[in-house]
């Protein structure tokens, strides 16, 4: 997945106007126009990098001939001391934009340490690690672009890549056969169909209409297990809800082929990294 420069820098100035406003009452006070400065990015803690070219961003958008180095680049393994790059140009830049670039780099460090922990602790197995919708409002397509630097793979980006029949879905609309019907009639062929259920028996009805993709609702391993067993390969079966780091290993030995996390994006731990001035 790569992030389309329009959005970085869409979501870079928005994140400018909510911290600057009008003025930096503090920089622009302190600090003369013509002061040069360099400072180093450090990370503080070890895991997976991502998002140093988005915070780069921040300082070339406020001045557009600032310089850097960037020594670790996205997916790549940091450790505590390193310094990830150096940045060079008015010190007012660097104040400026310190805070919204060390916001964005250690959220996207944070989603690709923790994705990254969560493929390590199944390889070997059948499963693949994929996030959900469950993103940060206007932050989706960092996020999940982090999720793949952490190894991970993304689920749908949004209601209008698949049709997903969740419970409410199939509660409101009639019932597995009739909703999935229905859907199939009105869908083009480049479409695919995920559907949702809650034991065997609406597994066993899901396999009779032909879904593309089952996504088994916080069932037990056991019943996972069967499950397994009873589609025999004739859709894809994602595991979800209520899995963490601890029980994941048991849910990918049952042999499904997907487990989706939701809190790889909507509950993550910030990556500790900070940003110090070369004095």
């Amino acid at each position: 997945m790569m992030l389309n420069q329009f959005y970085v820098d869409d979501l870079i100035k928005s994140a400018l106007k909510e911290d600057i406003n009008y003025i930096d009452i503090t920089t622009d006070n302190l600090i003369p126009q013509e002061q040069e400065g360099e400072a180093n990015f450090l990370a503080k803690a070890e895991g997976v990098l991502c998002g140093i070219d988005v915070a780069i961003r921040v300082f070339t958008l406020i001045q557009p001939d600032f310089q850097y180095e960037i020594f670790i680049n996205d997916g790549e393994y940091v450790k505590k001391g390193d310094i990830i790059a150096t940045v060079k140009g008015k010190t007012r830049t660097i104040l400026k934009g310190e805070r919204t670039a060390l916001n964005l780099l250690q959220h996207m460090s944070g989603i690709a340490t923790m994705t990254n922990r969560i493929v390590k602790i199944v390889e070997g197995t059948n499963a693949s690690i994929a996030d959900t919708r469950k993103t940060l409002p206007g932050l989706r397509p960092i996020q999940k672009y982090a999720v793949t630097v952490g190894g991970g793979k993304n689920h749908r980006y949004n209601l209008s890549d698949a049709a997903m029949l969740k419970d409410n879905h199939i509660d409101a609309g009639g019932g597995i056969t009739g909703a999935v019907k229905k859907l199939r009639s009105k869908l083009g062929h480049m479409a695919k169909v995920e559907l949702e259920v809650r034991n065997l028996d609406e597994l066993k009805e899901a396999l009779s209409v032909d879904v593309d993709v089952i996504m088994l609702d916080n069932m037990d391993n056991e019943t996972m297990k069967k499950a397994v067993e009873i589609t025999n390969g004739k859709a894809l079966l994602e595991a979800s809800g209520g899995i963490t780091e601890e029980t994941i290993r048991g849910v990918a030995e049952t042999g499904v082929d997907i487990i989706s996390i939701g809190a790889l994006t909507h509950s993550v731990k910030a990556f500790d990294i900070s940003l110090k001035i070369v004095k």
